[in-house]
């Protein structure tokens, strides 16, 4: 506690400073207007003593309450640095610099007054406000800051998140329709790009002899056509094409390259490609399996058997993550841990609910 109150103790002691060096000052040109005599006027002290002797007094005890209140907002800056990123304390101290190179611009010709004691602690105490003001606008302006400063400091440009970026559909996203379940639910938005060989491939598909192909191919049309009304995203359809490249999926590759763009895809292989390129995927079949539940119809879990079920001969266990787990005719085995199949798997409004019944082991 003590070393967190030191910094800005330590500051506020200096602006004092500053104060009690202004008024002494003050009273030492007050002094010399009055005209100091020849011998003492108070003990040993004459007009110019008993001048400076005042000032200094009265300036600290309004240096402490200046100091105070001008560092009021920066009192909690050493203790928030403990969990810091080193580059928030670079940002930070740019943008110190920054206020100190102002506060010294704004304040020099003060000097020009020719009052010395006057004017250097004045002058020493905007630079030291809008120092701290700089850093703590540098802090809170972060990424704008090494945006502008960091290859100068040596520090690479922070990475943009991938959910931040435009993403390039692949031919795969707009035939499997999902994508507009994903935006609706809030999980994507923003801008989507389709690019001139993807909507020349799905407008081939819709134009296709084969009526599988060709159903694909409309519905892929018509996912990017609802896609376009979404009031949260921006779809823009890229007419540039990349004719050196004759593959669809290396095309897609090229343009996130050159657009710094994310690739938006169901394909695991063409994922798996432009990863390896240096493109930021984001992969909606990895998403699926993400999601899906832990246990599906037909696989066997153990399951400790905690209490009844509601209905005859029912036991009720729970997986590791929560969901319930009903078992039926398992009732004789509450306290114990069974192994069970899974018959279905209920998804409701409160989560999952796994249906089970005990596994028949022959022999012993």
């Amino acid at each position: 506690m003590a070393e967190r109150a030191r910094m800005p103790g330590a500051l506020v002691e200096l602006l004092r400073l500053f104060v009690v060096v202004f008024f002494a000052g003050l009273g030492f040109y007050a002094a010399q207007v009055l005209g100091d005599g020849h011998g003492p006027v108070l003990g040993a002290f004459g007009v110019t003593g008993i001048g400076i002797v005042l000032g200094s007094a009265l300036g600290y005890v309004l240096g402490g309450v200046i100091g105070r209140s001008t560092l009021g907002a920066v009192a909690s800056t050493e203790a928030s640095l403990r969990d810091t990123p080193a580059e928030q304390i670079v940002a930070g101290v740019i943008g110190a610099v920054l206020g100190v190179l102002v506060g010294a611009g704004v304040t020099w010709p003060v000097f020009l007054l020719g009052r010395p004691l006057l004017t250097f602690p004045v002058f020493s105490f905007v630079v030291v406000t809008l120092g701290a003001l700089g850093y703590r606008l540098g802090m809170s302006k972060r990424d704008s800051m090494l945006r502008m400063f960091g290859a100068r400091v040596g520090l690479a440009d922070r990475p943009t998140a991938t959910v931040a970026l435009p993403r390039v559909l692949d031919t795969s996203v707009a035939i499997d329709g999902r994508i507009l379940a994903v935006v609706r639910a809030g999980f994507l938005h923003g801008e989507m790009l389709v690019p001139a060989p993807v909507l020349a491939e799905l407008q081939g598909l819709a134009d296709a002899g084969d009526d599988q192909r060709r159903q694909r191919g409309r519905r892929g049309l018509e996912v990017l056509e609802t896609l376009r009304r979404e009031p949260h995203v921006d779809v823009q359809v890229l007419d540039g094409d990349v004719p050196e490249i004759p593959e669809v999926d290396a095309k897609l590759v090229r343009i996130c390259l050159d657009r710094n763009a994310a690739l938006l895809t169901l394909d695991t292989n063409l994922a798996k490609a432009a990863a390896l390129a240096g493109v930021r995927v984001m992969n909606l079949h990895a998403l699926a399996v993400a999601l899906r539940p832990p246990v599906g119809a037909g696989d066997e879990v153990g399951v400790l058997l905690l209490k009844p079920g509601k209905e005859s001969g029912q036991a009720v266990g729970y997986l590791d993550d929560g969901t319930m787990v009903v078992v039926e005719r398992a009732r004789d085995a509450i306290g114990r841990e069974v192994s069970v199949q899974v018959t279905s798997v209920l998804t409701t409004a409160n989560g999952r609910m796994v249906f089970a019944r005990p596994v028949a082991r022959t022999g012993s």
